[in-house]
């Protein structure tokens, strides 16, 4: 079993970071590279919980998602074809004082057959890098979606307001 504990300091707050998490619509592989879209299936989801099945190169999961607590979200693997056990992801939010947040994710592998038991001994030691490229691309995509959304808004903000002048 492997163990991995990432770090990441973002201008979102840990409320859009989650949002981003959850949102298990079509392109989420923009946001999480290890989530292509023809793996992803969500058999259920309400306001704070989710059951989703994701993946990606030949490595699927099935994962209860809950962002009860909006600053600890747990991702517990209830199926796989390589993880069991105590596998999954927890995520810590915590905000600083200049604005920013730390995101702090420990990230479980527990191998159940040997395809798992090597992929969590490679992910616990040379394989760590792939695992914090991953998270550093997902916090920076979000932050681009988030920037893009707000430079929308402010747009529309503007077009009302230039028509309501007229």
């Amino acid at each position: 079993m492997s163990t991995i504990h990432l770090h990441q300091t973002t201008t979102l707050t840990p409320e859009q970071y989650i949002a981003g998490l959850t949102d298990f619509g079509p392109g989420r592989s923009k946001l999480f590279g290890n989530s292509a879209d023809e793996y992803l299936q969500v058999h259920r989801r309400d306001s704070t919980q989710a059951d989703v099945t994701e993946g990606s190169g030949g490595i699927w999961e099935r994962l209860h998602y809950d962002w009860s607590d909006p600053h600890h979200v747990v991702l517990t693997t209830t199926d796989s074809n390589v993880w069991g056990g105590d596998s999954g992801y927890t995520y810590h939010f915590a905000r600083r004082h200049d604005g920013t947040t730390d995101i702090d994710v420990v990230v479980v592998r527990d191998g159940k057959n040997l395809k798992g038991r090597l992929l969590g001994l490679v992910l616990g030691t040379i394989g760590r890098s792939v695992l914090e490229k991953a998270f550093v691309n997902s916090v920076k995509a979000i932050e681009t979606r988030n920037a893009s959304t707000k430079a929308q808004d402010v747009a529309g903000g503007m077009s009302a307001t230039l028509s309501a002048g007229m």
